[in-house]
């Protein structure tokens, strides 16, 4: 099937045949016809739907529509309450966390600090900074239904910006008795305390999510900024559309029978933002950072010498040409924490943004014993901001000597499979491809890549690297800004030194929606949905 776009050659056939397969795809059921509805085509199909045990930013999206955190980032990167206010002891060993009143599960019993201890517990044992803040602490108790205490072993400077992180793996607050499920398991159910009741008897994995609005959640009287403030429901119902054509979510948008694309393709802006009746801008002000993942597990890749000639033969700007195209919305940038940022260096960065490290590729490989092991690539072809990475990295990979294997599949394989610590040979993989947002790079503890604890907590590509882990100690006892960027330094030194990943360059995306829809924000986790209104 096939549709024409509206403004330059639509037909009504076409609009009635898309209304068709929306109407299939949303099963709609008439005691919900009237209610006021957003459909939003999201950057990727919902399939993993624990937001604790994967790094996945469709999860994560889920997490904040459905759960609630007891602090959030605002605006200004200042940590702010939202379940709780805190208190910190003269010697900055203990923090008091209060809950505020009125905060309730979705299943209609009261949030309690047991809970949240529970929550902070299995969010410590999954998520890098979560880790290096437990490893910082003495205890943490619930001393009475509605106080946490959380002692540590000495001073720790990120605590509260570690329970206000907006991205990633967010310390998402949960009954105790799901928080207890073990950390490497899914969570049987999704019940929060958030804006939003996650529809589960209408949840169709590959073809919609459905939320409705939390009727019993009480928002914070501040105006909302990023994750913090108060998040005020004005729509009954949200539909997250599975819609992997790019092409047909534009004839939709513009046809009215979806109201908000998170990630349209980028070939496709210029007739989305031609359209009068459309709005579009970049929500997410930090942007992305593309990057490329090694196993250090299995050969080739548990080879530094491999490793790097496989990073002297990528360069930013061919990745960036086939993913963006348009400068516009892209830089060439070495600086693992992010363009433009405190502790932006290009330090080690050289060939990356050159472009130039094909011949020297091409004799460090040769020099290190490669016997010509496949490169097994795992390449998602439903996500338009991560199909043109495996494809391009395969080429350039191939002109350095590598024998590349690029397996396709969709996203949410990607973020299954690359869990797997199995051989190449017996399913498992080589190398993957992903994005972060600029708030999940800013510095060496929040930044999950860096993570080099190996098999035991790493991240997946488990790089064990004890020195690594030293410089990212090193970092968060250091007490001057001076001191920081210097270790800062050293940590981005180390990472192109061992090839702990590949930063392959910054973009920005616009989101594109209909203008019934008014409130929409930016953030540094977007989109959200709270705030949100849509015209009669």
């Amino acid at each position: 099937m096939s549709f024409t776009l509206r403004g330059t050659s639509s037909t009504a056939g076409a609009r009635g045949a898309l209304r068709g397969l929306l109407v299939a795809a949303t099963l709609a059921v008439p005691s919900w016809a009237q209610a006021k509805t957003i459909r939003a085509v999201m950057h990727s199909d919902l399939r993993v739907i624990d937001p604790i045990i994967t790094t996945a930013y469709i999860t994560r999206d889920h997490g904040y529509m459905v759960y609630d955190t007891l602090l959030a980032m605002d605006s200004n990167f200042k940590v702010q309450p939202q379940m709780a206010d805190w208190k910190v002891s003269e010697d900055r060993l203990t923090y008091t966390f209060t809950l505020r009143d009125g905060l309730k599960w979705h299943d209609g019993k009261p949030v309690t600090a047991e809970d949240c201890v529970a929550s902070l517990r299995r969010w410590g044992a999954r998520d890098g900074m979560g880790q290096k803040l437990m490893e910082f602490t003495a205890s943490l108790e619930a001393t009475d239904a509605k106080t946490i205490t959380l002692k540590l072993k000495e001073p720790y400077g990120l605590v509260l910006e570690s329970i206000g992180k907006p991205s990633s793996v967010v310390p998402f607050m949960m009954p105790k008795r799901i928080a207890e499920t073990p950390p490497d398991k899914a969570i049987p159910e999704q019940i929060g305390s958030g804006p939003f009741k996650f529809e589960q008897a209408d949840f169709q994995p590959g073809v919609r999510a459905v939320y409705v609005k939390n009727k019993d959640y009480v928002p914070r009287s501040e105006p909302p900024s990023w994750t913090s403030g108060g998040k005020v429901v004005k729509v009954d119902r949200v539909e997250w559309i599975t819609m992997p054509d790019p092409q047909t979510a534009m004839n939709a948008i513009q046809s009215g029978d979806i109201d908000f694309i998170e990630t349209p393709l980028f070939d496709l802006l210029p007739v989305l933002e031609a359209n009068k009746e459309l709005e579009s801008r970049v929500l997410n002000i930090l942007g992305y950072q593309t990057l490329g993942r090694m196993n250090f597990l299995y050969p080739p890749f548990d080879n530094v010498k491999v490793r790097r000639a496989a990073l002297l033969a990528l360069n930013q700007k061919n990745v960036l040409d086939a993913l963006v195209g348009n400068p516009k919305y892209y830089k060439v940038c070495g600086a693992i924490f992010g363009c433009d940022t405190p502790y932006a260096t290009d330090v080690g960065s050289e060939s990356l943004v050159k472009g130039d490290g094909m011949a020297e590729a091409k004799k460090l490989l040769a020099e290190s014993g490669y016997d010509g092991t496949p490169v097994v690539i795992m390449a998602p072809g439903d996500v338009v901001t991560l199909k043109a990475q495996p494809i391009v990295s395969a080429q350039l990979l191939r002109a350095a000597g590598f024998q590349v294997n690029v397996l396709a599949m969709d996203w949410q394989t990607v973020v299954t499979l690359r869990a797997s610590q199995k051989p190449p040979k017996e399913g498992g993989w080589n190398m993957f491809f992903t994005n972060w947002v600029g708030a999940d790079i800013l510095n060496p503890v929040v930044h999950v890549t860096l993570n080099g604890k190996g098999k035991s907590g790493g991240w997946f590509g488990w790089p064990d690297d004890p020195k690594m882990e030293a410089l990212r100690d090193a970092f968060v006892r250091a007490e001057s800004p001076d001191e920081r960027k210097k270790i800062a330094t050293d940590i981005q030194q180390r990472n192109y030194e061992q090839v702990t990943y590949i930063p392959l360059g910054e973009y920005r995306v616009p989101s594109v929606w209909r203008k019934e829809l008014t409130g929409v924000l930016d953030g540094a986790a977007t989109p959200v949905f709270w705030n949100v209104d849509k015209a009669d």
